[in-house]
């Protein structure tokens, strides 16, 4: 595991055209997917210990944004054969075991991580319909959820919700790299 953190990515960029298809043959336009008031995608995979740690945090955050207006897609850049865990299978059993009830997508070219800048996993950008709003971690503890004191990604997702400015504050994602072909 290979500790990496996410670099800036401009705010305001626009939501990368892709078409993306899940671990059953389904294919997704990812604007299509956007909910009312935005889109978060969270690049993430199964086999690194950050990523693990926050899934059930990111679900429980899709379910709490979907009721916002803002719907959530998954997408797994490494899909590598050196981490068969993040193969198609291993997401679908993913989905499985976590009752993931949202988009998990594999982008097997990685086209569209690289066009959005992503460098690790867990790393999570939040768009509304004018670009990137948030680009950064999900809170400030990924190891221990009871000890969380600041919520950065869902402050932000509720702050584009309700219309508020997204806060500016916005702290990198730490996560293993992605593995890239």
């Amino acid at each position: 595991m290979s500790l990496t953190q996410s670099t800036e990515h401009g705010l305001g960029s626009p939501l990368p055209e892709a078409t993306l298809g899940d671990p059953y043959g389904r294919q997704y336009r990812l604007a299509s997917l956007a909910g009312t008031k935005g889109l978060l995608i969270a690049v993430t995979c199964n086999h690194c210990p950050y990523a693990q740690a926050v899934w059930p945090r990111v679900i429980e955050l899709a379910r709490r944004s979907r009721a916002l207006g803002i719907a959530t897609v998954a997408v797994n850049p490494n899909l590598n054969p050196a981490y068969p865990d993040d193969s198609i299978a291993g997401m679908r059993a993913e989905i499985d075991r976590r009752g993931i009830d949202f988009p998990y997508l594999a982008d097997a070219d990685q086209a569209l991580s690289r066009a959005l800048g992503a460098v690790c996993t867990p790393e999570f950008f939040l768009y509304d319909k004018g670009g990137l709003v948030y680009h950064g971690r999900l809170d400030d503890n990924w190891k221990e959820p009871d000890k969380v004191t600041h919520h950065e990604l869902r402050d932000a997702i509720e702050a584009l919700a309700t219309g508020r400015p997204v806060p500016a504050d916005q702290k990198p994602s730490l996560g293993c790299s992605i593995k890239w072909l």
